[in-house]
């Protein structure tokens, strides 16, 4: 059985969403926290890197180009707050 790098980058984007989902769940992370966010955009689109060179399999494409879409939007989301909040400080 070969092993390729697509195929690495999808079992640590596995392993990436997973323990994002672990942390969250024992929490030691936020789920609007920048950690956590990251984790799930670069899990995603390792997975995705994996179905693109390797397998590809729709349904698990779809679901990984949302995954990716909704963490990206809570970082943007996270980074528009705390722009705001630095504002109504000063």
């Amino acid at each position: 059985m070969n092993f390729y790098w697509y195929d690495w980058t999808g079992y640590i984007g596995v392993v990436l969403v997973l323990l994002a989902f672990l942390l969250l769940q024992v929490h030691k992370l936020h789920g609007n926290g920048l950690i956590y966010q990251l984790m799930n955009i670069f899990g995603a689109l390792g997975v995705l890197l994996s179905l693109v060179f390797g397998s590809f399999n729709a349904s698990a494409f779809v679901m990984e180009v949302a995954w990716a879409a909704i963490g990206i939007y809570g970082v943007l989301r996270g980074m528009r707050l705390r722009r705001e909040k630095r504002g109504d400080n000063e």
